[in-house]
């Protein structure tokens, strides 16, 4: 059965709030993952339709949350497909092996990127486990110093796979300055060493 409510209070930064349901009621949690992204992003005043579940802890939670007066949301088989974030992660370390080969670069410039990127995709896997299970979080500058230090391909792949870090405008920002911090610095390295 489905409900209809409002999002009355919203903590962007950890992805969670709570629905008051029209009409009146307990307020019941929702996460940012149970939203469908189709419309309006999640925030105070949104008004959703949504249907209820009780999680492990037998605690009511909303699932299958739509903004209001939109259709049904896509499959999760469609959510999940590789998508253009995801194929421009895989692409730009793909032009990183290619720009190397091409320059006669050494090879632990392609397998710099790779190991970071690998290290970083991980340590976005954990920080969202931590939250999820609500333990201590990975600070968003040790992510960032990551990207920064070649990893920014895998957080690039990380938000898209595991949509994580994707909505926070505030991380975004400071995630595609570490990008063209790490990609300006690879050009000088570059532009000084054919010089």
């Amino acid at each position: 059965m489905r409900f209809a409510g409002r999002i009355t209070e919203w903590h962007d930064e950890k992805g969670y709030g709570f629905i008051t349901p029209n009409g009146g009621g307990d307020r019941v949690f929702v996460h940012v993952r149970a939203i469908s992204r189709a419309g309006s992003r999640p925030g105070p005043g949104l008004h959703l339709t949504y249907e209820v579940a009780r999680d492990e802890r037998g605690r009511m939670n909303a699932v299958s949350a739509r903004p209001a007066g939109f259709g049904k949301p896509r499959t999760a088989t469609a959510r999940s497909g590789r998508g253009p974030k995801g194929v421009l992660a895989l692409a730009c370390l793909s032009a990183v092996v290619a720009i190397t080969a091409w320059l006669g670069l050494p090879a632990l410039v392609p397998a710099g990127y790779a190991v970071m990127s690998a290290l970083t995709f991980v340590a976005y896997a954990i920080d969202k486990r931590a939250a999820q299970a609500g333990h201590r979080r990975t600070p968003e500058s040790t992510l960032h110093i990551l990207s920064l230090a070649g990893g920014w391909p895998g957080a690039m792949a990380a938000q898209h796979w595991l949509r994580h870090k994707s909505v926070k405008a505030s991380f975004l920002a400071v995630y595609w300055a570490t990008v063209l911090l790490n990609v300006g610095g690879l050009a000088a390295w570059i532009f000084e060493r054919r010089a």
